[in-house]
Parts: structure tokens; sequence; C-alpha cells
């Protein structure tokens, strides 16, 4: 089993900046892609960024050049740096991992979401 928890969601102005932590913990042999994605009140969620193992990102184009996704192999963690916050990007950040356990199974594991809150 993989736990992924997600950290830290707040109230912030707009223009403001944040970074989300998302830490695995659990039967995990590798951590392959990894990714952000949100989800706004009444609306379906979408990705926001994906980062592969060796570090190639993806980003969706409303994002682009104002977040960045990272991460810390070693501590089994991806990070979401926003600047440039507007309403728009007010939504629960859900994390997402595609793990390999040790038994050589792959399967995909969320958090249970961190909410972030624009203010005009």
């Amino acid at each position: 089993q993989v736990q992924l928890v997600e950290s830290g969601g707040a109230l912030v102005q707009a223009g403001g900046s944040l970074r989300l932590s998302c830490a695995a913990s659990g039967s995990i042999l590798r951590l392959n892609v990894m990714g952000w994605y949100r989800q706004a009140p009444g609306k379906q969620r979408e990705l926001v960024a994906v980062i592969t193992s060796g570090g190639s990102t993806n980003y969706a184009d409303s994002v682009k050049g104002r977040f960045t996704i990272s991460r810390d192999n070693a501590k089994n963690t991806v990070y979401l740096h926003m600047n440039g916050l507007n309403p728009e990007d007010t939504a629960v950040y859900y994390c997402n991992a595609r793990v390999t356990t040790p038994f050589m199974a792959t399967l995909g594991a969320w958090g249970q979401g961190t909410l972030v809150t624009v203010s005009s």
C-alpha cells in the first residue's frame, strides 16, 4: 500500500506564492511519474504538471511560466512551486504518483488533496 500526503495549501492574495509538497510512503520500490492535479468547485479534475523520474516535466498551458514542479527522489517527495497566483487557481490540489512496488506491481496513488484559495 502506498500513501501520498500533501501539504502547503493556504489562503493567499492574488499575485502571491505557495509551495505544495507531497510525500510518498509505503510499499515503494520506485516512484515513476509524479504529478499535480487540481479540481475547482463545479469543474472536473485537471492536470497541472507532471514530472518523470528523470526530471522531464510537462505543464498545463494555464500555469506555464508561473508554476514549477520538482522532486526529491531521496525523500520520495514532489513539490509544486506556484508564483503569480490568481483567483482562477483556486482549487483542491491533488498529488498523483505511479508506483512500482517491491513485488513489481505498478499502481497509481492519489493524495487526499490540499486546498489553495486565492483572493482577489
